[in-house]
């Protein structure tokens, strides 16, 4: 997934249908890249979007009022941090030595995306991989790895940057084994 500009929108639907006309109003009211608009599991809507600050904002209240009632989780980010962006796309951090290993679950995806963004931007952190709604039920995750202050940190920011009702569980993991690091 490719974001375009500094500014991400995301929904999670509860209809595909209404997944599928949202996504159309959406790019019809602004210029935005339409990252990804497709059905995830348990059979809800995911559509992440990406463009200028003014733009994306436009489209994201136009996405809203279309999608009306079902809207279950929405985010809009302003400054994405460049390690979720490339987490996002598929490059996050590779193999390698960790002092720590900080794993952060979540009951929705604009909760992980929101997260993610807190824990980059709060400490010294690797983003190593970020897991969106496929085959886990509609929960997401990410995991991260750098010193174990700074990734207890980024854990604890993370946590508190959600409503309690969507933190699924943290863990950090003092000297992890080098096969558990993405």
């Amino acid at each position: 997934m490719e974001l375009a500009g500094p500014a991400l929108g995301l929904l999670e639907l509860e209809s595909i249908a209404r997944g599928l006309k949202v996504a159309d109003a959406l790019v019809k009211r602004a210029q935005v890249k339409l990252a990804l608009a497709e059905p995830v599991s348990p059979g809800k809507f995911l559509l992440v979007f990406s463009g200028e600050v003014a733009e994306v904002q436009e489209s994201y209240e136009a996405a809203v009022a279309e999608a009306g009632t079902l809207v279950l989780d929405r985010l809009i980010l302003t400054q994405v941090h460049g390690a979720v962006r490339q987490a996002l796309a598929g490059r996050g951090v590779k193999r390698g030595a960790a002092e720590a290993l900080g794993v952060v679950e979540l009951h929705s995806v604009a909760a992980t995306v929101l997260a993610a963004d807190v824990a980059a931007k709060r400490a010294g952190v690797k983003l190593n991989h970020v897991h969106l709604a496929r085959g886990i039920g509609g929960k997401g995750y990410f995991t991260l790895s750098g010193e174990l202050a700074d990734v207890e940190s980024a854990v604890e920011g993370a946590a508190a940057a959600v409503a309690p009702e969507l933190l699924v569980n943290t863990e950090v993991i003092a000297r992890p084994h080098p096969d558990l690091l993405p």
